[in-house]
């Protein structure tokens, strides 16, 4: 049997994402990563606080599979809030989740999942895997949800090790059908609302967060297109 550590988010997708990949024979493994110190710890909403770790946790319970936190803090700090910062510093808009999925989950935690003798990492995206005989290798596709499709945020996965991360979702066509399969199966999470604001900010007060913790300061400026022609001032 082919082990799988799968990353638990708390959310629907990965809840459904682990009962698939155990209807599919697979030793599933949950684990969910510790990134960041919320003020907080039981805000609502978000993907990394103490609510979405024990909810991750109930779903592991109910599946009789294992459920580990990771602690990651350090790394994601360090690879993502410290990144976001920067990119600010430098009048340019980051997109951390990128970032994350870069260093966190197709790095830090595949290194995590060799560790466990696990052959394999899965998440919670909507997207695809499959070995092109174009290429020679396996390589990343955009699954069937449509709109929902998050291909566009998982590019950056190393190529060596695409033919090892599985993704559940890939063949679903809507959001719905994965809640319906979560409410069928008795999962907690089955009518958990989207979580879309970025971790690390569950307030999305962006500027509040960079004069903070970035200790930056807001200046009257200009705002610029490509060709340099000035849009606004501020």
């Amino acid at each position: 049997m082919k082990k799988v550590l799968i990353g638990m988010s708390g959310g629907v997708d990965s809840s459904v994402s682990a009962l698939l990949l155990k209807e599919k024979g697979y030793e599933v493994i949950g684990a969910t990563m510790k990134l960041w110190e919320s003020d907080d710890e039981c805000v609502e909403g978000g993907c990394c606080n103490l609510n979405s770790t024990m909810d991750a946790k109930r779903v592991c319970d109910v599946l009789n599979i294992p459920h580990y936190v990771l602690n990651f803090k350090e790394e994601f700090n360090k690879c993502v809030i410290q990144d976001f910062i920067s990119e600010y510093k430098k009048f340019r808009t980051p997109n951390p989740c990128i970032e994350c999925n870069k260093f966190l989950k197709f790095n830090y935690f595949y290194r995590k999942a060799k560790e466990l003798d696990c052959k394999y990492i899965a998440t919670g995206h909507y997207a695809k895997t499959e070995y092109s005989e174009k290429y020679n290798q396996y390589v990343l596709k955009k699954s069937n949800a449509g709109k929902k499709d998050q291909s566009y945020v998982l590019y950056n996965i190393p190529r060596e090790i695409i033919e090892n991360v599985l993704f559940p979702l890939g063949d679903f066509e809507s959001k719905d059908q994965i809640r319906k399969i979560a409410e069928e199966h008795g999962l907690l999470t089955a009518k958990k609302p989207d979580s879309q604001e970025i971790c690390f900010i569950p307030d999305d007060d962006y500027a509040k967060f960079l004069i903070n913790k970035g200790k930056l300061k807001s200046e009257p400026g200009q705002i610029v297109n490509k060709e340099g022609n000035v849009l606004r001032n501020t």
